[in-house]
């Protein structure tokens, strides 16, 4: 193997390290080792480097590029630190930059997972030629990586794309801690929660569906439940998904309008249940959307599918390898 670029994917649940070449049609995974997310920072981060040693090794040692690093924010990338992020409780101002780069003595790189998935879509995926793109994760929650003039923005201090704290309704599922926020009617949870009232109201009414024998049984409905029972007709199963997909699309109107995008990608809960949301959604944006920007705008699903988790650290450790480079030649700063 040719020289690999290494990432790291640090979740509330569970890590990942993995190992990767760029080809020129995209991204090559090589290899992963996934794991339970360890209790405290400095086992985190010794783990996941041990196992991106024992990742190498399998491979012959091959010589390693650099390393990116994905994890949920609030960050600051610039420094390296991960700043006590919601899932991940005890790791307050923990700077997992500076012992990977120590360890391996190559360019090292953070991004939160949104930025990163971002990167990797760009460059690899449903973005590749694009100079203005947005990715949104729609999957546990709702977050943006934006790519604006070919390069990553991120913001005053890493806090661009928090599209999911955008209220789109006075009242509605929470999410981001916030009652009809982007994030409550669009996100794993958000759709869980609106279906578990819409049921309650449902039963109430003396009708039936699929997602829950009675009023009791609400509060255990999931999103996946959701999709299941919408793609085998159920009608209150597609009147959640109809309410789903009317806000996303106008919370992409307000993306659309303010950023002008070439072209939006959205990961997960969209790709797999497109052909159900797609209507809505392209319903809303027509009604709410200026017609000259939505022209310019593809709403296309993710291109890395399953492998988009694995691309984004990877993704990461391509930008830190071209800032390397930009150091090292005095070139300006990109994405």
């Amino acid at each position: 193997m040719t020289a690999v670029l290494g990432g790291l994917d640090i979740g509330g649940t569970k890590c990942a390290a993995v190992i990767g070449t760029e080809t020129d049609g995209g991204i090559e995974i090589a290899d992963k080792i996934a794991f339970p997310t360890p209790s405290g920072p400095e086992a985190a981060i010794t783990r996941l480097c041990r196992e991106l040693e024992e990742l190498l090794a399998r491979h012959g040692h091959p010589p390693l590029a650099a390393v990116g690093i994905s994890c949920g924010g609030p960050l600051d990338s610039r420094s390296g630190l991960v700043l006590s992020p919601p899932n991940l409780p005890g790791w307050d101002r923990f700077n997992v930059v500076a012992p990977v780069r120590e360890r391996f003595g190559v360019p090292v790189g953070l991004q939160n997972d949104a930025n990163a998935c971002a990167l990797a879509e760009w460059k690899w995926g449903a973005g590749r030629g694009t100079q203005n793109m947005i990715f949104l994760t729609f999957g546990t929650g709702m977050g943006a990586g934006l790519i604006l003039n070919g390069r990553l923005y991120a913001g005053a201090n890493d806090m661009a794309g928090e599209v999911g704290h955008m209220r789109l309704a006075e009242d509605g599922p929470e999410g981001y801690g916030k009652a009809g926020s982007f994030e409550g009617f669009c996100s794993g949870g958000g759709i869980a929660r609106l279906a578990a009232a819409m049921t309650v109201e449902w039963l109430a009414a003396g009708k039936r569906t699929l997602l829950a024998a009675d009023r009791g049984a609400a509060a255990g409905i999931t999103a996946k439940a959701v999709g299941e029972a919408a793609q085998a007709g159920d009608e209150l199963a597609l009147a959640v998904m109809r309410t789903v997909g009317r806000q996303l699309g106008r919370g992409l109107a307000v993306l659309v309008d303010v950023l002008n995008p070439e072209r939006i990608v959205i990961g997960s809960i969209y790709a797999r249940q497109r052909e159900l949301l797609e209507p809505f959604v392209m319903e809303e944006l027509r009604r709410e959307a200026l017609a000259v920007s939505l022209q310019a705008c593809e709403i296309v699903p993710a291109g890395l599918g399953e492998q988009v988790g694995d691309a984004a650290s990877l993704s990461v450790a391509r930008l830190a390898l071209e800032g390397r480079q930009k150091e090292r030649t005095g070139g300006a700063d990109s994405g």
